[in-house]
């Protein structure tokens, strides 16, 4: 079986100016629900892991939440695509949660449902989605969308880690060398 992991906002969908907090603000990032299409269609599961702090911060409820993903998952479906689990993680940064990146507990929790996760490319645009991949064996993938130039600018230590304009970039290197 075949699986890629992605976060969400900055990698899916725009950051938005505070928090994706809505459905009404939820905007796919350009090309990338086609390149989950393709992804869906070559055989590939995909699953979304992401830290959402707004629902700790209550900036918005589980409700709005579970609704974001429902209208993020139609709107995929739209393409021909589909997503095969959203895990998040609704905890704040000071809430020292093991399931909040860069701890690996959200991805250990998937690696219980979903197997072994070495190896298994992991879509992120920040430090910590990084370190979290690292800390599991994942594959680490950086994508400029998002802070993504940042990340790849301010942090060393990222020479080993493959870096892409956008998700399809990525989505379309991956698939030709699969």
């Amino acid at each position: 079986m075949k699986l890629v992991i992605l976060d969400r906002d900055g990698v899916i969908n725009l950051m938005g100016t505070d928090h994706v907090r809505s459905v009404s603000d939820w905007e796919p990032i350009p090309g990338s629900l086609e390149a989950i299409a393709k992804l869906t269609q070559s055989g590939t599961r995909v699953v979304v892991a992401t830290n959402q702090s707004g629902v700790a911060r209550n900036y918005f409820s589980l409700d709005s939440l579970n609704r974001i993903h429902r209208h993020m998952i139609q709107e995929i479906q739209h393409f021909g695509g589909r997503i095969d689990g959203v895990f998040y993680c609704p905890h704040g940064p000071s809430d020292d949660c093991p399931c909040r990146a860069p701890k690996p507990g959200l991805l250990q929790d998937l690696e219980q449902r979903w197997g072994s996760l070495v190896g298994v490319p992991f879509v992120g645009h920040q430090l910590r989605e990084l370190q979290a991949a690292m800390a599991i064996g994942a594959q680490p993938i950086l994508v400029r969308t998002g802070h993504g130039d940042n990340t790849q600018r301010l942090h060393r230590g990222l020479d080993n880690v493959p870096c892409y304009d956008n998700l399809e970039s990525f989505v379309d290197q991956w698939l030709q060398s699969a």
